[in-house]
């Protein structure tokens, strides 16, 4: 190509359509299928800062079901839309940190369960509803001491609902995020 960008692979009228393999002049590389000049279906892309791609294409944009790796160890398997995570998918964080649940433009958004990592919170629990990337409605978190916060979340804090301790007795309510003992 005239940018310096090569390509090996089926040519139908002047353009990519098929099974080819496309390597860029900044070092990313795709090998899979092509459809009228675009990624679509079936392809692995190789970032040239490390990360990696595999899974499906749709006007050049990943779309469908697919796994992208990072060069740091983190790693999300799910549902694309339109090159976003978009629908059920996993990301697991390189310290153990995961996020099982509905993604909608690229953030959590909907049912899910966050599972702290090695750090601040390791071993706690988030179950419950998300909006714009944060627990937004109902949910429950639990500390890895066993405490437990059950209720409504506003912008990622409790609003309405009950503390317990570990051993399940009340130990104080939220009610319009003020905390009540």
């Amino acid at each position: 190509f005239p940018n310096g960008d090569k390509y090996v692979g089926v040519i139908i009228d002047g353009k990519r359509h098929g099974k080819g393999m496309l390597t860029r002049t900044n070092g990313d590389k795709y090998k899979g299928e092509y459809k009228y000049d675009k990624e679509n279906g079936q392809g692995t892309y190789n970032f040239a800062n490390g990360n990696k791609y595999v899974g499906e294409f749709k006007d050049g944009k990943r779309h469908g079901q697919g796994k992208l790796t990072y060069s740091n160890g983190d790693k999300y398997e799910g549902e694309y839309k339109n090159g976003l995570l978009n629908g059920q998918g996993t990301y697991s964080w390189n310290n153990g940190r995961k996020y099982v649940g509905e993604y909608k433009d690229g953030i959590p958004n909907g049912q899910g369960t966050h599972t702290f990592g090695k750090g601040d919170f390791e071993g706690d629990k988030y179950e419950g509803e998300y909006k714009g990337g944060i627990p937004n409605g109902q949910g429950t978190y639990t500390s890895s001491n066993g405490e437990k916060y059950e209720g409504e979340w506003k912008d990622e804090k409790p609003w309405n609902g009950t503390y317990y301790d570990k051993d399940g007795n009340i130990k104080g309510k939220f009610v319009n995020g003020k905390e009540i003992h």
